[in-house]
């Protein structure tokens, strides 16, 4: 396979830089390459230099991979599960093989560091291996029908059958691993899939998918079709030959996506301001480190990261000593050297879009712990006081290093901040008292809570999802394999008349 890997040994912070021989990416439809009518320059985000020539696939594009994925989906429903899960082990094996490889290229189209690339890819692993394993576990149950008068003499049970073409639109924070949350449970459920990933990071999502054909999997149970979400996307969720889509991205694509999909089944993951409570009781040395890992790993773009901070008053003038001065000690710059924390944001307008959010709490009132300007084309691991809930880096995703901490005087006040917001993720909470994890626990209106650790926390087999403006639906393969199948109801009659 042929790839281009570039060594960005010269950080320039986001200067631009030119090269003749980048390689021009192909469309991935019906198993085979094909030329698309227009293709964009993708630039790494870091350095601005162009790492390869990418399609931007149009409406007519995108539908005739969904016609590959409609020829295909008979086929795939038929495969047996053996097959199916044999297929996802091989691509977790070929991956793991190609780990530092695969690790790089995020690197190189995300300006993800790569030490956290390199755990994605690990993560990635692991989703295809649990999907191999869920593609052996897809069954129904059987109906006491004799427990309504009339359903005596009758044998029922329910199969699980897969839906057929699944459209899925992916973003650019975690580019392998995100895709493998939605192509993994597809495949393993006997779907096909047509692919769209975000128009920054196309580079892994046709890399995984050579390695499903190296892998065997059957020519059309994969397409992928880069392309601007307007375009590509949309079309996607107008086809009508697409069962589902299943998308990870903003409440106002999602709610877009889920107003034009008409009957189609629809997964959204939409993200959150996630938050965090800390008791009076905590050891704050002890989960410091942690926290700043949440907030700022790959820039704060994580779905989950760790936007909002609560924290009794007796610990909050130590906590945002301590948090400022583990945000000041991390490493920013080139994200293909080890020793880098933080590297560029996706785009220069993303950075410039959350320096206004900064200015906008400092001008508000708010005050700078730490960060708040842009040095070598990074944005500084910013960390805000006393900034009101109304204030966008409250409010609303940052999706940047950004962290606003915040004084409450009991955990109920801190539940109700919490609480207090458009998005129902996942949230946090620090403490040593048993009841009061359990109060939190039944309180918070979110979709996961963490007791004892961040709102970042995520391993790929746990349902995962939101409520509110975060999403529908829950990922983590087995309940992503739940929504890509549909209950069919099978009723015997013992006695014929």
């Amino acid at each position: 396979m042929k790839l281009l890997f570039l060594r960005l040994s010269e950080p320039t912070g986001g200067g631009r830089k030119e090269r003749e021989d980048v390689e021009e990416k192909k469309l991935l439809i019906g198993g085979r390459r094909e030329e698309a009518r227009r293709y964009e320059e993708l630039r790494s985000p870091y350095t601005g230099e162009v790492i390869a020539k990418v399609p931007a696939a149009d409406k007519e594009e995108t539908g005739k991979a969904v016609g590959a994925a409609t020829e295909a989906k008979a086929a795939m429903a038929a495969l047996p599960a053996h097959e199916r899960a044999a297929v996802l082990e091989r691509v977790a094996a070929l991956l793991d093989g190609r780990s530092e490889e695969a690790a790089r290229l995020v690197a190189l189209e995300a300006a993800k560091p790569i030490k956290a690339a390199r755990a994605e890819i690990g993560r990635t692993v692991q989703t295809y291996k649990f999907a191999a394993e869920e593609a052996k576990r897809i069954g129904g149950e059987t109906i006491p029908l004799d427990a309504a008068p009339g359903g005596e003499d009758r044998l029922a049970y329910t199969v699980r059958e897969p839906l057929g073409v699944i459209g899925a639109i992916t973003p650019f924070n975690f580019p392998f691993n995100l895709v493998a949350h939605k192509v993994g449970p597809a495949i393993a459920a006997g779907n096909t899939v047509v692919l769209k990933p975000a128009e920054q990071t196309p580079l892994s999502a046709l890399y995984i998918a050579e390695l499903f054909a190296e892998a065997g999997l059957p020519p059309g149970a994969l397409n992928v079709v880069p392309g601007p979400g307007e375009i590509a996307g949309a079309a996607l969720v107008a086809d009508e030959r697409v069962a589902m889509i299943t998308f990870t991205g903003s409440p106002e694509v999602g709610k877009s996506i889920r107003a034009g999909a008409g009957l189609k089944r629809v997964t959204l993951e939409l993200g959150s301001n996630s938050a965090l409570i800390v008791d009076k009781d905590v050891d704050l040395d002890a989960i410091v480190p942690r926290c700043a890992t949440g907030a700022f790993s790959n820039q704060g773009q994580i779905c989950i990261s760790l936007q909002r901070i609560y924290v009794h008053e007796e610990l909050y003038g130590s906590f945002v000593r301590k948090f400022a001065e583990a945000a000041r000690k991390l490493k920013r710059g080139d994200p293909l050297d080890p020793q880098t924390d933080l590297s560029a944001m996706i785009s220069a307008r993303e950075t410039e879009r959350a320096l206004s959010w900064i200015r906008e709490a400092v001008d508000g009132g708010a005050k700078l712990a730490a960060g708040g300007g842009v040095s070598g084309g990074v944005l500084e691991p910013t960390v805000i006081t006393e900034a009101g809930r109304e204030m966008k880096v409250s409010c609303r995703e940052a999706f940047a290093p950004i962290v606003v901490i915040d004084s409450v005087k009991s955990m109920d006040e801190a539940i109700d901040a919490v609480n207090d917001s458009d998005y129902g993720l996942q949230a946090g909470v620090y403490t040593s008292n048993l009841f009061t994890a359990l109060r939190a626990a039944e309180r918070l209106k979110v979709g996961g809570v963490m007791i004892n650790d961040i709102p970042t926390f995520r391993v790929d087999h746990m349902p995962y999802g939101g409520v509110k403006e975060s999403g529908i639906g829950r990922e983590g393969v087995k309940y992503a394999v739940e929504e890509m199948t549909e209950t069919k109801l099978v009723v015997i009659n013992k006695r014929l008349g």
